[in-house]
């Protein structure tokens, strides 16, 4: 039986839990929205009706025996928990249970005994794995380490919900029941899976979102200039595939269409409702798209969060209830939807024409952005395959549609221009999935409060703009500085092949333009290869051809850059078919500058494989935009190429130690503090870190009798915060080989400083020669844990060289970091000296990225300095504090956040 609730919160360490961080809106596998949270006691009628409609098999299946009616008694024990030794969570959609999962202490131990019940009527879209990953998130934090179940042998949706979480299950068959146990500890194997199933999850939602079966205009007036009226006509003019309706209780007719009074005397099924109308009205209208059983809303209106205190209480009704409805929100202040593939040609936007077809996903936060970014492509010759305007972002976001461009076979490069990123974490993780397959190219100048959507509860970052450009590159994510550079960069890729490498042919008929061109490669790292050749401005299109297929076949070249000066105001066509056929008979990249000219054109398609994929050499204006989309191309072709390299998982480490010390600071100091240095030593020992051990001293006598005891040679310096970082001032004496120089070093101190250096010292056993680095973390409250790295002293305190990566990390973003310091070139043995011992700083930085990735209440460490060498790596000194973390925003149980 299990215990009470005060041995139950001994077992956890006297850790705080507060059950309503337990709540959360969960999306299914149906790309439906459901909301998870703790039972309550005021439950009981709703787990009555569950219950009565359940089927006798399944009631057969959870209670072993056909219990068609629960007793009271049932009823007060199922929804009665205390929340530390019995936990039970319920599924909802539109109030009602749709599944219950539970799970109950065995003899107070770390152990416990966990159950699913699911509504019939909603099996097989995902409800029992959310329930396991939700309770086996809530476990860690209470202190269970295992679950166990009895399931009925013909249960195999059960069994089968165990089985494929990624769990090593274990079974065994006793007394006609199959006995299964687990440890629930996070696995490589069951974040997999986790991750893949939110994968499937948003992308099937957004699917869903992008193609829709039927589509409301709610709002839809006869005023040409209104915006109920605008999105109407778009759909209508952009031939919209599926049935549209109009809901107008003023007018029998709008655009030709019959227009119904209310969205819930539409006769047929309707799957997205555009929303046009004030907003105080618009909350009327989600009850009815919810009554109406509408899956996705898409709100144009504003007069939300961007308006004041009452629109963002408005804007916060709107996502509630339409997630208790399982609905999902785009905008408000939506510039609306796009879907350029011919069998469902959405436009649902205030984009007065469809755009054509192409590879280029593109989203915008900004509804007024979203128009240029589309007129942008339009001039450009671009094709988009879809196109998204969160507006508020009250619901779906920028990752949301990450997730369905990662199997999108109409999108070839996503486009994004962020204005803020509410969840950096995730999406540095969703961001290098996709990347992964295809090129993302984002505009964003960081992350800040100025950039969040209006209404959104602002979590101000710590890090500097360094941490956000490392986390993009982390993510192979393209950054660039405007919408001109992304779409230089998108057509490129959109329609070229990746370049093989950095080494570069330049081919034109202008001296003058020729070493501009060359120029411009070097100073974006790419190495001039072929050339730079120049012909005459006379040149025929026969020469122009001929220079160009030498350059194509040159071995040593992988892209050709190929730059010409028209004699007249237009392109000679020739050279336009030169640079097209040189191109068609080669697989290496090909950019173009034609003066005045920019975008993708006709006349230089070299193949046709479909819309999205057409070969194409892209033209620029100028030799320096096509430069800089050449090596934005290359250093993505690079990445997309390189070792992804395995997670970093140190030998030797107590993650139990690490987080029983922090539980033990926060149980004596709820609001957090910094750790002694006995703390820190035993944290950063659970981790495999050792820090050389130091002493305090106040007198000659002292510091003698501590170096006696560490053995000579020693290191003395004062602990004044004045002189610690001060480079130039010596508050330090180091190589003291004996008792007398330890005694004439520290009296010398106090005589040259004064009274800044009468107060305590610190003594250490000397290190050996070598490099001294500065390795940190930091919880932030946007990104999670931070990692970085530096070299100590000046390249950190005046020149901010600092490099960061956001964990977990791979051994190779491990080596990226050391190596993403200009001052690098010091480990690898600058001027003769001896290299350190990159593998052991390695380990050092893996280890501690591992405490950060495993201790949000961790707030910061500071390992300063770290003493890299030859012969190894050791710290000599650190600090940390902790406090009470935020929810990280990406954690380990699916969230929409």
């Amino acid at each position: 039986m299990p215990r009470d609730r005060h041995a139950g919160a001994a077992a956890t360490g006297s850790r705080r839990v507060d059950p309503s961080e337990w709540e959360a809106d969960v999306v299914l596998r149906d790309g439906s929205v459901a909301h998870i949270r703790p039972i309550r006691p005021d439950d009981a009628d709703r787990v009555r009706a569950f219950h009565s409609g359940q089927s006798e098999e399944s009631i057969y299946l959870r209670f072993f025996a056909p219990i068609r009616e629960l007793s009271d008694r049932d009823v007060h024990r199922f929804t009665h928990v205390d929340n530390v030794d019995r936990v039970a969570l319920v599924v909802t959609v539109r109030g009602a249970i749709i599944g219950i999962g539970r799970w109950d202490r065995i003899d107070g131990g770390p152990s416990a005994e966990v159950a699913f019940n699911i509504s019939d009527s909603y099996q097989g879209k995902g409800i029992g794995s959310v329930l396991l990953e939700h309770l086996a998130a809530i476990s860690q934090e209470l202190g269970v380490e295992r679950f166990t179940a009895e399931v009925l042998p013909q249960n195999r949706r059960m069994l089968n919900v165990f089985k494929e979480a990624g769990y090593a299950v274990h079974h065994r068959f006793e007394d006609g029941v199959v006995m299964v146990n687990f440890d629930i500890r996070p696995t490589e194997q069951s974040t997999a899976v986790r991750l893949a199933r939110e994968h499937r999850a948003e992308a099937v939602s957004m699917h869903g979102l992008l193609r829709p079966a039927s589509i409301a205009v709610v709002g839809a007036s006869r005023r040409p200039a209104s915006i109920g009226h605008r999105f109407l006509a778009n759909l209508l003019g952009g031939g919209y595939a599926g049935p549209v309706y109009a809901v107008n209780n003023e007018a029998l007719e709008v655009l030709g269409l019959p227009a119904y009074a209310r969205v819930g005397e539409i006769p047929d099924p309707v799957d997205l409702a555009v929303v046009a109308v004030p907003a105080d009205s618009v909350l009327g209208i989600v009850d009815e798209c919810a009554a109406k059983g509408v899956r996705y809303l898409l709100v144009a209106s504003g007069g939300f969060a961007e308006s004041g205190d009452d629109g963002t209480e408005r804007q916060e009704q709107l996502r509630r209830r339409a997630r208790q409805n399982g609905m999902r929100v785009v905008g408000p202040n939506s510039f609306g939807l796009i879907n350029t593939d011919p069998e469902v040609r959405l436009n649902a936007s205030l984009a007065p024409r469809m755009p054509r077809a192409g590879g280029l996903g593109l989203f915008s936060q900004s509804g007024a952005l979203g128009i240029a970014v589309l007129d942008l492509a339009d001039r450009r010759g671009l094709g988009v395959s879809g196109f998204a305007s969160a507006g508020n972002r009250a619901d779906v976001s920028g990752n949301d549609l990450l997730q369905y461009w990662i199997d999108d076979d109409n999108t070839a490069a996503v486009g994004l221009y962020l204005e803020s990123i509410g969840n950096p974490r995730k999406f540095s993780r969703i961001a290098r999935a996709l990347s992964q397959r295809k090129p993302v190219i984002a505009v964003s100048s960081g992350v800040s409060a100025y950039g969040a959507p209006p209404g959104h509860r602002i979590r101000t970052t710590r890090m500097p703009a360094g941490a956000f450009r490392a986390m993009l590159r982390q993510a192979g994510v393209i950054r660039v500085e405007n919408v001109h550079q992304l779409f230089d960069v998108a057509q490129l890729l959109i329609h070229q092949p990746l370049p093989a490498g950095q080494r570069v042919a330049v081919v034109g008929n202008s001296d003058a333009l020729g070493a501009l061109t060359a120029q411009a490669a070097l100073s974006w790292d790419l190495e001039i290869a072929h050339g730079p050749v120049s012909l005459p401005a006379d040149a025929t299109a026969d020469r122009f051809s001929e220079a160009l297929r030498a350059a194509f076949a040159d071995p040593e070249v992988d892209s050709v850059l190929t730059c010409f000066i028209p004699p007249l105001e237009t392109v000679d066509e020739e050279v336009v078919a030169a640079v097209r056929d040189a191109s068609r008979s080669s697989d290496k990249t090909c950019v173009a500058t034609f003066l005045g000219m920019s975008g993708v054109h006709e006349g230089l398609e070299t193949d046709t494989i479909g819309d999205a994929y057409r070969r194409i050499v892209p033209v620029y204006a100028m030799p320096e935009d096509a430069v800089r989309a050449l090596a934005a191309a290359t250093r993505y072709s690079e990445w997309r190429a390189r070792d992804r390299g395995d997670p970093v998982d140190p030998v030797d480490i107590d993650r139990a130690a690490g987080a029983k010390l922090v539980e033990e600071v926060l149980a004596d100091a709820p609001d957090g503090r910094s750790l002694s240095g006995a703390e820190t030593s035993r944290l950063l020992a659970a981790y495999g870190i050792r820090v050389w051990e130091s002493r305090l001293v106040d007198s000659a006598d002292e510091a003698v009798a501590a170096a006696d005891a560490l053995g000579y040679p020693v290191i003395l310096k004062t602990t004044s915060p004045v002189l610690r970082h001060q480079p130039g001032v010596s508050g330090v004496r180091a190589d003291l080989a004996g008792p007398e120089a330890v005694r004439t070093a520290l009296q010398s101190i106090r005589a040259r400083l004064g009274a800044i250096a009468q107060g305590s010292f610190l003594v250490q056993r000397m290190a050996p020669p070598g490099v001294s680095c500065v390795l940190a973390s930091v919880e932030d409250p946007l990104f999670g844990p931070v990692v970085s790295f530096s070299l100590a002293g000046p390249p950190t305190e005046l020149l901010g060289d600092i490099a960061h990566r956001i964990p977990p990390l791979t051994d190779v973003d491990v080596q990226d970091l050391l190596n993403g310091v200009r001052a690098a070139p010091m480990l690898n043995g600058h001027r003769g000296a001896m290299p350190v011992h990159r593998a052991a700083l390695a380990d050092v930085v893996g280890r501690l990225s591992c405490l950060a990735d495993d201790l949000p209440d961790v707030d910061s460490v500071q390992l300063n300095p770290v003493n890299a060498w030859t012969g190894g790596v050791d710290v000599l000194d650190a600090e940390i504090s902790v406090h009470p973390a935020l929810i990280r925003k990406d954690s380990d149980k699916r969230i929409m956040t």
